[in-house]
């Protein structure tokens, strides 16, 4: 078992191997899910954090690269296309490139939607936070304005049509609450009440679906099973379960100062920690350690906790800990590879990405590091939908 001293020094070593590993790495992407938007923060987080011009230098050449890229970018969407170009440019200082992007994004607007997606990750959700990161209230108003003439009555309160298929999906990423965070976060920049009341009927809907009991918070990824045969019924992380949705209960708690939805974020935790992950307790169960529906994004909530709720460090030391093991580490840096039960071999490539690889798993680490030493919790680069903590 190692101090936390040591943890910490650990934390650091594995988040510059894993920035050094980054610096190598150039894919033609330019998303903010799998690409350059979501590399360049990471690797700005190391720059800031280690002081060391290597990083500095490869963030002005990916941030050169996403710039000459705004006229290929074909996708709209925050995670796959020019809003999520546009939020991490804006990030970075670049704002005329930001709104250059952003203007093709409205240019494409054809009054109700940008495609068949209609949540977070792909979809308007994600756009009005973009938006709203790059700076365009008003863009980010409109995107989130056709939910207000599409929500479904349930018998909890509201839900949408996210994908032209009949199953309703209930969490951050592609449900629900990725609607309700865009709808409270829009809301609340904009003044518009309107907003956040049909947030609050979209999280109300949720809530009662939950299935652990008045102690616990566990809802399943969607109603009717999207894709049983290939989505799990439940989920723990930041995608499709209650590391996502204390996210979006985090911000409700915010916005509306009800201390409801501090308990409910209580009860996901709780939910979290006695699941058994990090542990590979089944095939399935936990074989990713990214952002997006792996460990890091569990490490992420853990540290807002230890901000805000006054939580020791103990689950995050064990998150970090895991990390530690899986980490693959040589002479190139440090990566993690994610498992595939399904998959001949099930070890899949190292992905240097914000989801499920590098980028995501560093800016963690760094923080981290950051907390443990007595530093800030804040990030360098602040995230479209991940509330920076209130001290």
């Amino acid at each position: 078992m190692e101090t936390s001293a040591a943890r910490t020094e650990t934390a650091t070593r594995l988040a510059r191997g894993a920035a050094d590993w980054l610096v190598d790495r150039n894919p033609e992407d330019s998303s903010l899910y799998h690409g350059q938007a979501g590399i360049v923060l990471a690797l700005q987080e190391a720059a800031r954090h280690f002081d060391d011009d290597r990083y500095d230098r490869a963030v002005k050449a990916r941030v050169a690269a996403l710039v000459a890229s705004i006229d290929s970018v074909e996708g709209s969407s925050l995670y796959f296309g020019l809003a999520g170009v546009a939020a991490s440019l804006a990030a970075l200082g670049e704002h005329e490139a930001a709104n250059d992007a952003l203007a093709q994004v409205r240019d494409r607007f054809d009054g109700h939607r940008w495609n068949s997606m209609f949540e977070l990750l792909a979809g308007n959700a994600g756009i009005g936070l973009g938006a709203l990161c790059a700076g365009d209230l008003d863009l980010a108003v409109t995107a989130v304005t056709p939910y207000l003439t599409t929500a479904d009555q349930t018998p909890g309160g509201v839900n949408w049509q996210v994908r032209p298929t009949p199953p309703r999906s209930h969490h951050i990423a592609h449900g629900t609450l990725g609607i309700v965070y865009a709808l409270a976060a829009v809301g609340h920049a904009a003044g518009r009440q309107d907003l956040i009341d049909l947030a609050l009927a979209g999280a109300a809907d949720v809530v009662s679906r939950n299935e652990a009991g008045a102690s616990g918070f566990l809802v399943p990824h969607s109603d009717p099973p999207h894709r049983p045969e290939l989505i799990e019924r439940y989920s723990l992380g930041w995608c499709n379960g209650p590391a996502g949705d204390a996210q979006v209960f985090r911000l409700l708690a915010r916005v509306t100062g009800d201390p409801a939805w501090v308990r409910l974020g209580d009860r996901c935790w709780q939910t979290v920690t006695e699941s058994g992950l990090p542990r590979r307790i089944r095939p399935g169960f936990w074989d990713n350690h990214g952002r997006c529906c792996g460990t890091a994004g569990v490490l992420a909530l853990a540290c807002d906790r230890i901000v805000e709720r006054g939580d020791d460090s103990t689950f995050a030391d064990v998150l970090v800990d895991d990390l530690a093991t899986h980490a693959l580490v040589d002479e190139s840096g440090v990566r993690w590879s994610n498992y595939e039960h399904r998959a001949t071999p099930p070890d899949l490539e190292p992905s240097p990405g914000w989801a499920m690889g590098n980028a995501g798993i560093l800016r963690e680490l760094l923080r981290y590091a950051r907390l443990t030493e007595g530093g800030s919790g804040e990030y360098a680069i602040p995230w479209p939908d991940h509330l920076a903590t209130n001290h």
